[in-house]
This record gives C-alpha cells, sequence and structure tokens, in this order.
C-alpha cells in the first residue's frame, strides 16, 4: 500500500506502483491538507468582497461574469461535462492510470480546494481498476488538459465511460454495481480536476519508462551486433571518453566493455582498421540519448510533484491566486526532445542492421545460405527504414506550434499533449527498430560459429533462440518481428 503523501515522488517509485498493481491510500499529511483548503475556500465563500476565477466566475473569456451561490455546483458540474470533448483513439488503460495517481497527488497538496470524498473516490477508482475511458484528442496543452481531464472527471459524476474487468461500460452502471454514488461536485471542484498537466505528464512517465529500457536494450543489441558485425572494441576504450567526457558517452562506452566482456568475436585480429560509424561512433549517439533521458526524467520529476491546477489556494496566507501552473511548456519542449533522441535511437539501429545484410566481412548477403532463391534478411530491413522515416515525421516539435482560443484569454498555448501523444507512437516505433535489429543481429551471430560472444550476448541469445528460431530459408517473418517485440520488453536482462 502505497500512501499518497507531500514525499518526494521519483520515476522508479511509480513504476513499481504501476508495475506491480499496489494500491493507494491517502496519508494523514495529504487528508490534513485536503480538508484544510476546502474549509478554507468554503469559509472563504461566506464574505467574498471580489469576484475569484472559476469559483464565482464562468471560465476562459467568461471569466468576468459573475454566477450566484446557487448555481456554484451546477456550473462545476456543467463544466466538466461541456468539456468531454474528446476524440480520436482511445488512451492506453496504463496510461489512465497514471493520469488518475497524478491528478491524486495534485490534490494531495491541499491548494486545489477538492473535497475529500472526491479525492477519496479516485482512489477507489485507482485501486479497483476503475479506468475512465480518455481520448488522444482535445488538449492545447494550457488550461490543463481540459479535454482529457474532463473524460477522466466524467465518472465521478455518474457519467461518461469506464473501463473496468476488461470491458468498456457506462461509468453510472458500474457505479451502480460497486455501491458508489455520484459525487456532487463544490465550488472550484470541476476547474482542479480540468486544470492540470496529468494528461501530458502520464504519458510522458509511461515514455520515460520505456525509453529507459530501451537505451539499455539498445546497448546489448548493438553490441550483439557488433560482434556479429566483426566490430572493434577501440571506440568503447575509456581513454577516448576521458576527452570528451558526456556522462551519457562515457556510461555507453562502460557498458560494451562489460557486455562484451569474454567475447571470443570482439578479441580477435582484425583485418579492417575502422568500422561504419552506425557501430564507431555507438558511445557518441547511445550516450546523447542516455544524457537526454536523464534531463527529461529530472523535469517530469519535478512536474508530477508540482500543483499545476488553477487558481491555487493557500489557506495560510488567505490568499487565491490565479496563475498559470497549468501550462505545458516546461513539459512540452522536453518531450519533443526526448522524441527526437529516441527517434535517434532507432535511426542508428536502422543503419547497423542494414550493415548486417549488406553482404560484407564474411557474412553471406541477406543473411541467407542461399540468396537468390531466398530473399533472406531483406525486407526487415525495408521495414526498419519505414519506421525510421516516419519517425522523422514525429519528430517534428508539437511545442512550436501556438493556436489562440477562448476568444484569445489563451492566446499561447504549448500543444503539450500532441507532443505527448505522438511521443508514445516514436517510443513505440523504437521499440520495433530495436527488435528488427535483434532478429538480424542473432542471424548474423550463427554465421560466425564455432566463434563464441560474450557470456553476456550469449545467454541473451539462447533465451532468444528459444522464441525465435535461425531461419534457413524464407519464411513468414511478421510473426517473428513480433516475437521479437515481446522478448525485449522483458526486463530480466537489465
Amino acid at each position: 500500500m502505497h500512501p499518497i503523501s507531500h514525499a518526494h515522488l521519483s520515476l522508479e517509485r511509480l513504476k513499481k506502483i504501476i508495475e506491480s498493481h499496489e494500491k493507494i491510500m491517502l496519508s494523514q499529511e495529504a487528508t490534513s491538507a485536503i480538508v484544510k483548503c476546502r474549509e478554507y475556500l468554503d469559509r472563504k465563500m461566506e464574505d467574498l468582497d471580489r469576484p475569484i476565477y472559476g469559483v464565482t466566475t464562468g471560465f476562459g473569456s467568461l471569466y468576468n461574469v459573475s454566477i450566484s451561490p446557487e448555481d456554484l455546483s451546477q456550473l462545476q458540474h456543467n463544466l466538466v461535462m461541456s468539456h468531454a470533448c474528446g476524440t480520436g483513439e482511445k488512451v492506453r488503460p496504463e496510461i489512465v492510470k497514471l493520469m488518475l495517481l497524478l491528478k491524486i497527488q495534485n490534490f494531495s497538496y491541499g491548494h486545489s480546494g477538492a473535497q475529500l470524498c472526491t479525492v477519496q473516490r479516485l482512489v477507489d477508482m485507482f485501486n479497483n481498476d476503475v479506468l475512465p475511458v480518455v481520448y488522444q484528442q482535445g488538449s492545447l496543452g494550457a488550461s490543463g488538459d481540459l479535454a482529457p481531464l474532463a473524460h477522466m472527471s466524467l465518472p465521478l459524476i455518474g457519467m461518461g465511460e469506464v473501463l473496468y474487468k476488461g470491458q468498456v461500460r457506462p461509468a453510472a452502471d458500474v457505479w451502480k454495481e460497486l455501491g458508489w454514488k455520484p459525487i456532487t461536485l463544490q465550488s472550484k471542484e470541476g476547474l482542479a480536476l480540468l486544470n492540470g498537466t496529468q494528461f501530458m505528464s502520464a504519458h510522458a512517465i509511461w515514455c520515460l519508462i520505456k525509453s529507459m529500457r530501451l537505451s539499455r536494450w539498445a546497448d546489448r543489441i548493438g553490441a550483439m551486433s557488433l560482434d556479429a558485425y566483426d566490430g572493434r572494441i577501440e571506440p568503447f576504450l575509456p581513454l577516448t571518453h576521458k576527452l570528451r567526457p558526456h556522462v551519457g558517452q562515457i556510461l555507453t562506452g562502460e557498458a560494451f566493455m562489460q557486455i562484451l566482456e569474454g567475447s571470443e568475436l570482439i578479441n580477435r585480429p582484425k583485418v579492417h582498421v575502422q568500422d561504419p560509424y552506425s557501430f564507431r561512433c555507438i558511445p557518441q549517439v547511445h550516450g546523447a540519448v542516455k544524457d537526454n533521458i536523464l534531463y527529461v526524467k529530472s523535469v517530469i520529476e519535478n512536474e508530477i510533484n508540482s500543483a499545476t491546477d488553477n487558481p491555487n489556494i493557500f489557506p495560510d496566507e488567505d490568499m487565491v491566486i490565479s496563475a498559470g501552473n497549468f501550462h505545458g511548456e516546461p513539459i512540452a519542449i522536453p518531450m519533443d526532445s526526448l522524441a527526437i533522441a529516441m527517434s535517434e535511437l532507432a535511426s542508428i539501429s536502422e543503419r547497423r542492421t542494414f550493415q548486417l545484410i549488406d553482404g560484407l566481412r564474411g557474412l553471406p548477403k541477406y543473411l541467407v545460405t542461399e540468396p537468390g532463391l531466398n530473399s533472406g534478411f531483406m525486407i526487415p530491413q525495408y521495414t526498419a527504414a519505414s519506421i525510421v522515416s516516419q519517425n522523422k515525421g514525429l519528430c517534428w516539435p508539437a511545442s512550436c506550434d501556438s493556436i489562440p482560443s477562448s476568444q484569445g484569454q489563451e492566446d499561447h498555448v504549448s500543444m503539450g499533449s500532441n507532443a505527448a501523444t505522438k511521443l508514445v507512437r516514436v517510443v513505440d516505433n523504437v521499440e520495433t527498430v530495436l527488435a528488427i535489429e535483434l532478429f538480424n543481429a542473432a542471424q548474423a551471430l550463427e554465421f560466425r560459429r564455432p566463434a563464441k560472444s560474450s557470456p553476456v550476448l550469449e545467454r541473451i541469445f539462447a533465451d532468444y533462440r528459444k522464441e525465435v528460431p535461425f531461419v534457413e530459408h524464407d519464411t513468414y517473418m511478421h510473426p517473428l518481428i513480433e516475437k521479437t517485440v515481446q522478448f525485449i520488453r522483458n526486463e530480466h536482462y537489465l
């Protein structure tokens, strides 16, 4: 049971909560902060001497329209309903679950004005895997992730749909089954639910976790390709990296030295003096990706330990401040940066695959014994090239764009939600390209027998061969690529 508190929430802790299916609870610290803030706001409502945005006014460009006290609950109800305008593909359930957790964390700081019962219902939804149906399109990444967070919040008021026990059902039906009552939203609550960066942040977390795994796999797969290609070890020696001491570059060199330790292939005399850049410059390219992942991780961890709704309520200071913590720019730019970095991991991977099938250094063309009669591994490289090219289009920074909305009141937006959703596509694509490289590298390694690679790589190779066989003659390769993708989703080797 993970207690939601004000303690720093790390990416590693989040990963464990999600992957171990841990349940969560509100700590006493969080409960007290939530109650204190709500009680302050209720008292403040009794003697207001001025309008407060989103509490006693309309929203967006309607900020100057005051709402009567008896309509404040309906105002918040209407807000959630009217903003649920998402379209496109459904967001993956695991990302929606992260959204719930991040919204709960956001409320736990006691600056949002949410009722305790509202936050507790979000906790119940998380713990019971009652996951709202959320759509990918609709957020501008400023004013919060309005449309997707509205879809996340609809079930609280007995509306919308949820994924529960493998079925998409009306939230109202699931609520009856669980004995839950719809929440009557109070002043400011709808805005607290919809303002925030939890849609963007949840996607970023999911992508970071996957990127860290793929970065480690890229080193192992790249090392197998290097050995199968009869490559040289010198570009990975530490002397070179001391002259250009980027952290990721140093770490990559060290990783390759460890992975390839004990390899007969890497230690045998080489005829060629140099390797192509896709092998020789692995420390520089893989290293730059590692550095970027670490940077983006630091930004996203800061974001998920923040209150990002609006207005912010400060009971101790007796202040309600309308500002812009919902603006996604601080994470939109890093997400665009991560997409570019990860696409480079795929780009250099595809080039190694190309080198392996090119009939060089004693390897047969297309990695089959009878090329011509067999096309062998010709077309998997086409597939990898197609995916890499698609990534180039996806890497155009979404954060470069801004389209004004709400009659010009919201005149600059981050488009961070678009950065988030396309980042998912880039990372998925990288996974497939790396899988295709592994598919090729394992095939190429067979042509180096009886010489052995390192113990680390031979263990990976042996386990991989239990799932994907050596290709003697042309065969249906799609299932083999899919099995390889599944293989590298296993963190056992990392």
